[in-house]
């Protein structure tokens, strides 16, 4: 007889430290892995047993780093811009620490617009570019390796937090570093968005790289738990990702196998071709870039005020 495997295994809900396997129910089964949800607290997640073959040392190769070489960063950086107008209502100056600075262009806005920025990333390919091309203060490192011996005024997470197991750990480790009075801005897919109701488990963002899905109550709960007071909450769509995960996998289906649901057919897709599709929307003229961003920062404070997005920014005060 074969035994079954026991999916609960290690089990542990960051946000009410849960640890007992009765407390948790299987909300969705997929696949290839299955979402559990903790009965104590409703937070929503992969268990570790599922988990043990993610690794992001390398998770975005040099195909992709030559195709965000060949983009344009003007389009990036004001696509920041929007993320600092918003950092900038709790702190116009200080130190900054990007948590996963990916490509390092949040960093880049940050230090044009007078922040102190410091970052880390554990992938090379964005490590490397960060720090050669963009000439940024990057190290690659773990997180978990990185020293506490100097506090920041602001910590962000941009699409991170949802890749990590530990996000109880990391929350710690960041409420250690950031400095009396700081604040941590974090982005993340939201589980109670009107997209993930809807969607259910057919919803984009659920997927094996994306451990954690929080919503407004156990994202304040995990934060509390660590000292910082949730100021704020606020709907984000990522009309970028919009671009390379819908619009994209859309086209090469009409092109292609009909047949193929969207999940299937983004799951075809390689990130270099995403980002060179991408590529497409920025090589535009000047005039056209700007107003292209125009559009783009008018869409997107349309739908921050109408609270339509698949993803929530939060920030919260370090008062612990």
């Amino acid at each position: 007889t074969t035994t079954m495997p026991d999916i609960f295994e290690d089990v542990h809900c960051c946000v009410c430290d849960n640890k007992n396997s009765v407390n948790f129910k299987v909300l969705y089964q997929k696949e290839k892995f299955s979402v559990i949800e903790c009965n104590k607290c409703s937070f929503t997640f992969i268990p570790p047993y599922f988990r043990k073959q993610i690794s992001y040392e390398n998770y975005k190769d040099e195909n992709v780093a030559n195709a965000v070489r060949n983009g344009n960063n003007f389009v990036k950086i004001e696509r920041h811009k929007l993320r600092y107008n918003l950092i900038k209502k709790y702190k116009a100056s200080g130190s900054l620490f990007d948590l996963g600075a990916g490509w390092g262009h949040f960093m880049l806005t940050g230090q044009m617009l007078g922040y102190d920025v410091y970052g880390i990333e554990i992938s090379e390919q964005p490590y490397l570019y960060s720090k050669n091309d963009l000439k940024l203060p990057v190290d690659h490192i773990d997180f978990f390796d990185m020293k506490e011996d100097k506090k920041f005024d602001i910590v962000t997470m941009w699409d991170v937090l949802e890749h990590i197991d530990k996000a109880d750990d990391v929350i710690a480790k960041c409420a250690r570093i950031t400095a009396k009075d700081g604040y941590i801005v974090i982005q993340v897919p939201q589980i109670d968005s009107y997209f993930a109701k809807r969607h259910k488990d057919n919803w984009k963002m659920m997927g094996l790289d994306h451990v954690n899905y929080f919503g407004k109550k156990t994202i304040t709960q995990l934060l509390k738990k660590h000292g910082y007071e949730v100021k704020t909450i606020k709907s984000s769509f990522e009309i970028k990702l919009f671009i390379m995960y819908t619009i994209l996998p859309l086209l090469k289906r009409l092109k292609g196998n009909k047949k193929q649901t969207l999940m299937e057919t983004n799951t075809t897709i390689k990130s270099s071709e995403r980002q060179q599709y991408f590529n497409t929307f920025t090589q535009k003229p000047m005039w056209k870039l700007k107003l292209y961003m125009k559009i783009h920062n008018l869409i997107y404070k349309t739908l921050e005020f109408l609270n339509i997005g698949e993803e929530m920014i939060v920030v919260a005060k370090k008062v612990g």
